[in-house]
C-alpha cells in the first residue's frame, strides 16, 4: 500500500506540474499577436533627433565654457586683489619710512643713520612681499609694473645702505615714485 500512494502522489505532482505548464504557454500563446506590414523609420525622427543632440552638445559646450571662464576671472580678480593689496600697504609704510630718512637728512639730524635703517627695511619688506604676490594670473602689464616696483624699491633701499651721492639718491627716489604710480594705475584700472 505504501507504494501505491507513493506512486499516486508523484503523478499526481506530475500532473500538477505539467497543468500549470500548459496553462503558462496557453497564457503565452494567447498574449501574441502577428502584426502585418511593413516596418518603416517615420522620416521626421532623424533629424529631430539630431537637432536634439547638436542643441544638448552645444548648450553642455557654452555652459562648460561660461564656467571655466568664470573660474579664471575669478581667480584673476583675486590674484589682482593680492599683488595691488600688497603693493598699497607696503609701499605706504615704505614711503612713510623713506620720508622720515629724507628729512633727517636734510635737517642734519644726529638721528640720519637711525633713519636709514627702517627705510631699507621697510623698502625691502614692500620688494619682498609685492614680489612674492606677482602670480601667472595677472596680466603682463601689471606683472611688469610690480616688478618694476620691486626693482625700483630694492634699488633705492641699496642707494640709502650705502649712502650714494644725491645724484643717484634722487634718480633711484624718481624710478620708486614712476613705478609706484605705474603700478597703482593699473591695480586701479583692473580692480
Amino acid at each position: 500500500m505504501t507504494g501505491g500512494r507513493l506512486q499516486a502522489g508523484r503523478l499526481r505532482a506530475v500532473g500538477v506540474v505539467a497543468g500549470c505548464a500548459a496553462g503558462l504557454l496557453m497564457v503565452v500563446v494567447g498574449c501574441q499577436s502577428v502584426t502585418q506590414g511593413d516596418a518603416t523609420v517615420d522620416a521626421a525622427d532623424p533629424p529631430v533627433y539630431r537637432a536634439s543632440v547638436s542643441a544638448s552638445s552645444e548648450e553642455s559646450a557654452a555652459s562648460s565654457s561660461a564656467r571655466e571662464s568664470q573660474r579664471q576671472s575669478s581667480s584673476s580678480t583675486k590674484a589682482v586683489h593680492t599683488a595691488c593689496d600688497a603693493l598699497s600697504s607696503t609701499s605706504v609704510d615704505a614711503v612713510a619710512a623713506l620720508n622720515g630718512y629724507v628729512g633727517a637728512y636734510n635737517d642734519n639730524a644726529p638721528d640720519v643713520v637711525a633713519k636709514a635703517v627702517p627705510a631699507i627695511d621697510a623698502l625691502n619688506r614692500s620688494a619682498d612681499e609685492v614680489a612674492g604676490s606677482i602670480s601667472e594670473p595677472l596680466s603682463p602689464e601689471l606683472r611688469a609694473a610690480l616688478t618694476g616696483w620691486v626693482d625700483a624699491a630694492r634699488a633705492l633701499a641699496t642707494a640709502v645702505a650705502k649712502d650714494a651721492g644725491m645724484d643717484e639718491f634722487n634718480s633711484a627716489v624718481g624710478r620708486l615714485n614712476d613705478s609706484q604710480a605705474a603700478a597703482l594705475g593699473l591695480c586701479d584700472a583692473a580692480y
